[in-house]
C-alpha cells in the first residue's frame, strides 16, 4: 500500500467523493459525522479513516492510516524509528519537520506536504496526510486531473 506524497494512499486520490471510493473499495465498516460535520468513513481492512470535507462538497480531504504495509518510495512506514523515515523522505526533498510532543506520542509534521508521523515509544504508529493547500488558498484536488 503505497503513500503518494500530495496525492493520496494506494487508490484514494484527494477530491474522491465518498461513492469514487467505495466504487473501489467496497462499503466502509462505519460511517460517522466529526464536530464539523465532515462524514467520516472508515476502513478497517485497510486500517484507514477517511474524512471528507463537508465544506468542500465533501471531497476526500484527509487520510489516517495504520496499515503496517504502508510504503512511501517503496519503503515500509510503521513500526520504524522516525528519524529513519525523516532521513529517507529528506533524500526526496521532504526535509522540513516540526516535533510536538504529547507525553507519549510524538507528531512530526512537514507542512508541504501536509504529513503527519505519529510515534510512540520511537516507532511509527500511525501516519496522517492532507490534502495540500495551493498558492490561491484553495485546495488543490488530485482526483479528475490528468
Amino acid at each position: 500500500m503505497k503513500l503518494n506524497p500530495k496525492f493520496g494512499i494506494d487508490k484514494l486520490l484527494f477530491g474522491m467523493k465518498a461513492s469514487d471510493v467505495s466504487a473501489l473499495y467496497g462499503q466502509p465498516d462505519k460511517e460517522f459525522e466529526d464536530e464539523d460535520q465532515n462524514t467520516i468513513h472508515l476502513y478497517n481492512e485497510q486500517q484507514w479513516r477517511l474524512t471528507f470535507y463537508q465544506d468542500e462538497d465533501f471531497r476526500l480531504g484527509y487520510i489516517i492510516t495504520s496499515n503496517p504495509i504502508l510504503t512511501v518510495f517503496d519503503k515500509i512506514v510503521i513500526g520504524r524509528t522516525p528519524e529513519e523515515v525523516k532521513n529517507e523522505l529528506f533524500n526526496q526533498k521532504i526535509t522540513s519537520w516540526e516535533m510536538e510532543d504529547f507525553d507519549l506520542a510524538e507528531n512530526h509534521f512537514n507542512e508541504d506536504h501536509w504529513l503527519i508521523l505519529q510515534s510512540e515509544f520511537n516507532r511509527i504508529t500511525k501516519v496522517e496526510i492532507g490534502a495540500i493547500i495551493n498558492n490561491n488558498d484553495d485546495f488543490d484536488w488530485k482526483f479528475g486531473k490528468k
